[in-house]
């Protein structure tokens, strides 16, 4: 038996321990956002900590940050000469609301058509447990050929504003030789995906001063400009009529994409978009620098 097989025909073996331990972990409220949920923050920790130390992990601890503490922990069963992988998650989950919009409790874990329905099942505790069970399934049947290294936080859902201070502060103890990150998605039941790039995020505010007073449209409408179609043209200027952002200097840092690059992005229809979006019609082609 080759060594994946035989390590997945022990996690379908352990099936039901596995979903056991998911929805023992989905039904800590772990809202990171809420102050009243500051000691489910720390159980959801403790938890997770445990199941670590459970699969052999050494070195585990809870080490504190300014708000929520960040879960340590080391696997060196592979050998000194082996390659070592540092394994990012999260353990914070989002609020609930619309609590109405729910079909079934959110902290209690509901099988139905063969989905769990819980918050944090896919973001990101499913993933968790997943690795954890994937390592055990290995552990258990060929063993693993790398080392690993955890750093799981509790701060993702509220952008995560203590851990920039936590990987400075903690350089040499997370050194590695490659970094997972499955906080993202797949495509379908039957299509993995490997993220290989994110958009990342701007944030500014802009501040437009009209006229010194409000101003009767039907005098001043068709000679003074409004201020709030100022803005929105000014919004919808920042790309043109094929997705380029028409921002000066832009793309100066932007790599250019290979043919290899091309060649391994997935092929993905306009209906497939539409579907995904819930859009009746794309209003335009994909950007070609995409």
């Amino acid at each position: 038996m080759s060594e994946p097989t035989a390590a997945i025909e022990y996690a379908q073996n352990h099936q039901e321990e596995i979903l056991e331990d998911l929805k023992d972990l989905l039904s800590i409220p772990s809202i990171s956002t809420l102050p009243e949920h500051e000691e489910d923050i720390t159980r959801a920790a403790e938890w997770i900590a445990e199941r670590m130390k459970n699969m052999g992990a050494e070195n585990v601890r809870l080490m504190p940050t300014a708000r929520h503490p960040v879960i340590y922990g080391e696997w060196s069963g592979a050998g000194a000469d082996a390659p070592t992988l540092l394994l990012y998650g999260h353990y914070d989950v989002q609020p609930v609301d619309p609590i109405d919009e729910w079909q079934s409790d959110p902290f209690k874990p509901e099988l139905r058509d063969g989905n769990l329905y819980a918050r944090g099942a896919s973001d990101m505790k499913g993933q968790l447990i997943a690795h954890f069970k994937a390592i055990e399934a290995l552990q258990q049947t060929s063993g693993l050929p790398v080392n690993f290294k955890f750093m799981i936080e509790g701060e993702e859902e509220i952008g995560s504003p203590n851990l920039q201070a936590y990987i400075q502060a903690n350089k040499e103890l997370l050194q590695a030789d490659l970094c997972l990150n499955s906080d993202s998605g797949i495509l379908s039941e039957d299509q993995p995906a490997i993220t290989v790039g994110l958009r990342g995020l701007t944030y500014f505010e802009i501040r437009l001063q009209g006229q010194h007073a409000d101003l009767h449209s039907g005098t001043f409408g068709g000679v003074v400009d409004n201020p709030a179609l100022v803005i929105a043209r000014l919004m919808a200027g920042m790309k043109d009529e094929q997705g380029h952002i028409t921002l000066p200097g832009f793309y100066d840092d932007v790599r250019e994409l290979t043919a290899h690059d091309r060649e391994m992005l997935p092929d993905l229809s306009d209906e497939w978009w539409k579907e995904k979006a819930g859009a009746k019609d794309r209003a335009r082609p994909c950007p070609p620098h995409l």
